[in-house]
């Protein structure tokens, strides 16, 4: 084997491939990353039974071949070397890789023992790279990263026609967007739960104006047992097993009347609300008054430090308090704004005790996030 590649195009596939790989491989092979060497170029992969990663990047080759090789130590050597051509050869004790005075032997796993990457479901459809990862972008912040309750660290996947809807929860907040996409001939409703951290990487691959092709497997065909997902846009292509379960009822979580209603501008109230957060020990809430013309974003730890900032808003309602964990609040504000011009935001609630709801204000456009993008977040209560 040979070959040759420029270090830019290298650590950016490396990088990007290696994100999909375990933090504890249960076996050693699975910890490493498969490089392919052709005639149309040199491909980077890795599987681990549950996700797949695999990348394309323009190589010279010389010598075609195949080695399997420490993913993180990859990473860490890639991004160490100098702007020059990476040169791969064979070596009697692994491969050697020269980038200009540069030089480092890697010693090889066995190949033969690493798993062949899955076979691509049929295509269900495609999406616009962009607005698929801002929704993407907008929803997964919500899910839960509690690995005890395997159902809410996935982002829920609804394909009913032309619509995709992606929700996502931890109990304590409810992000929901929908968005427009192409449905292949055939191709009929379903609904899967995506891991969202997967998700996550897979908005990576994506970008505005290029379409991102979606491959599906859903539970309750004849293989449901090996379903999955993929994602695939120009050179990258991920997938990942789905998981097994039913989301929850969430659309009766919106409550359909509010009795108060504020629009905000979205950076001043983002800036004071991170502000006056550093004081707030953890777990403890900032707190929103409301009076004429504007909201005084408030937070305190018991005997230690205060806070307080006014930004100008629009209220109108009866109950003129409320409180909320910050970090929770400011990732509703941040993904109802996503690619908002205007910048402002709208929190509607009707009680210091039930559910308050972010969107963007006013709402933007037909197809846009503001129409698009509901933020679900549960009040905390003030100690006073």
């Amino acid at each position: 084997m040979k070959f040759t590649v420029e270090r830019d195009a290298l650590a950016e596939a490396v990088t990007w491939v290696a994100r999909a790989l375990p933090t504890r491989p249960v076996v050693a092979v699975l910890g490493g990353l498969l490089l392919r060497a052709a005639d149309d170029g040199l491909i980077l992969s890795c599987f681990d039974y549950e996700v797949s990663a695999r990348m394309r990047v323009a190589a010279e080759v010389a010598e075609p071949g195949t080695v399997l090789v420490p993913g993180r130590l990859l990473v860490e050597i890639t991004r160490s070397l100098p702007g020059r051509p990476v040169e791969f050869t064979d070596d009697p004790d692994g491969v050697s890789m020269m980038c200009g005075e540069a030089a480092f032997t890697l010693a090889t796993l066995p190949a033969g023992e690493y798993p062949d990457l899955p076979d691509l479901p049929h295509l269900a459809g495609t999406a616009d790279g962009g607005s698929l990862a801002a929704a993407i972008g907008q929803v997964t912040p919500a899910a839960s990263r509690d690995d005890t309750l395997p159902m809410l660290t996935a982002v829920n996947l609804e394909l009913t026609g032309q619509t995709m809807t992606l929700a996502a929860t931890d109990r304590y907040r409810l992000a929901v967007r929908e968005l427009a996409w192409s449905p292949s001939p055939g191709t009929g409703d379903a609904t899967v739960l995506v891991p969202a951290r997967t998700l996550a990487d897979a908005a990576r691959l994506m970008t505005p104006g290029e379409p991102v092709r979606i491959m599906l497997r859903a539970s309750g065909t004849p293989d449901s047992a090996d379903a999955m997902i993929g994602f695939e846009a120009g050179d990258r292509r991920l997938t990942t097993r789905l998981l097994a379960g039913e989301f929850i009822k969430y659309r009766s979580r919106f409550p359909d009347e509010f009795g108060s209603t504020a629009d905000l501008p979205a950076e001043a109230f983002t800036e004071a609300v991170r502000r006056v957060s550093l004081v707030a020990e953890r777990g403890t809430p900032v707190q929103l008054s409301f009076g004429p013309g504007r909201v005084t974003v408030g937070a305190a730890t018991q005997g230690h430090a205060r806070a307080r900032e006014t930004v100008p808003a629009e209220f109108s309602g009866a109950e003129p308090v409320i409180a909320f964990s910050p970090g929770y609040l400011l990732d509703g504000v941040v993904a109802a704004t996503a690619g908002a011009e205007d910048g402002r935001v709208r929190l509607r609630f009707t009680s210091a005790s039930k559910p308050a709801v972010i969107t963007q204000s006013p709402p933007g456009a037909p197809g846009g996030p503001g129409n698009d993008f509901r933020y679900l977040v549960v009040p905390q209560r003030v100690q006073q």
